[in-house]
């Protein structure tokens, strides 16, 4: 080895070492932080009651109808961009397995979907709202978010898809399989760990976004009991909160943060053991 490929492989190491470090340091400022100023503000009145008359002047109070807002949109969101992503995936690596440039014309237009902001999707809805003569609830932002995470959701199923072996699907040809139920039937049950990733960080993205739910699902004080109703969620409630010049109210955010850090956090630990399961 060369000098100067001895100092290349030595700087990039540095270098990417010097990375890791800051992004370590990032991360672990942001959870000290939240932690540190919104621990002695989380409690189980806030975790488990609404918001009551001056909640956003200090006085008592809670999230609840923050965290089952989020709970409620995120997985009706997820049902929705399942039933969409499942047979699109499924027919993209059956159906169009044989055409390779349209495959990946597909896929580079999934990747183009994925990287959209979220406010796009959202403002594209309120738009859509608008004309149609709908109301912020809990439905539209159900399909707000479901639109702005189904491409994550097929292009994580469609890379599980491409590992299965191309013999286990002309051996179900073979046996006299059709396509569908190839699909289905073997593909599906082979790829089901995998999809499980997937769907819950298709969750994790939805429960985390307040920009395509803050035109559509509006926000209110109460659980939501239909889908005609409005809903509020974490990230909004945390956004709102903060704006707040009271101490005490800026406090409840960062508290409000904290369950949602822990939440995304099970739901990344849940993707990556099931990951390795899978494997």
């Amino acid at each position: 080895m060369t000098l100067k490929r001895k100092f290349e492989e030595k700087f990039f190491r540095v270098l990417s070492a010097l990375i890791t470090l800051v992004i370590v340091y990032v991360l672990a400022n942001i959870i000290w932080t939240i932690i540190e100023k919104g621990f002695s503000s989380l409690s189980w009145e806030i975790i488990s009651q609404e918001p009551k008359g001056g909640f956003y002047m200090g006085k008592g109070g809670g999230i609840l109808n923050a965290i089952a807002g989020s709970f409620y949109l995120a997985i009706s969101a997820t049902v929705l961009a399942f039933l969409v992503s499942l047979p699109v995936a499924l027919f993209i690596n059956i159906y169009l397995i044989k055409y390779r440039r349209m495959l990946v014309g597909i896929r580079f237009f999934l990747d183009v979907l994925w990287g959209i902001p979220s406010i796009v999707y959202g403002a594209f809805a309120f738009m859509l709202m608008i004309a149609l003569g709908q109301k912020n609830s809990l439905g539209a932002g159900t399909i707000t978010v479901a639109a702005m995470i189904s491409p994550i959701m097929i292009r994580a199923m469609d890379e599980v898809l491409k590992t299965i072996p191309i013999g286990l699907q002309e051996a179900s040809y073979a046996l006299g399989s059709t396509r569908t139920e190839t699909a289905y039937k073997i593909f599906f049950r082979q790829a089901l760990p995998g999809f499980a990733t997937a769907v819950l960080l298709a969750f994790g993205r939805g429960i985390g976004d307040a920009a395509s739910v803050l035109f559509t699902a509006g926000y209110t004080d109460h659980v939501p009991r239909s889908f005609s109703d409005p809903t509020a969620t974490l990230p909004l409630a945390i956004f709102f909160q903060l704006g707040s010049p009271i101490e005490s109210v800026q406090n409840r955010a960062f508290a409000a943060a904290i369950v949602l850090t822990i939440i995304v956090l099970v739901i990344s630990i849940s993707a990556r053991l099931l990951y390795r399961g899978k494997k």
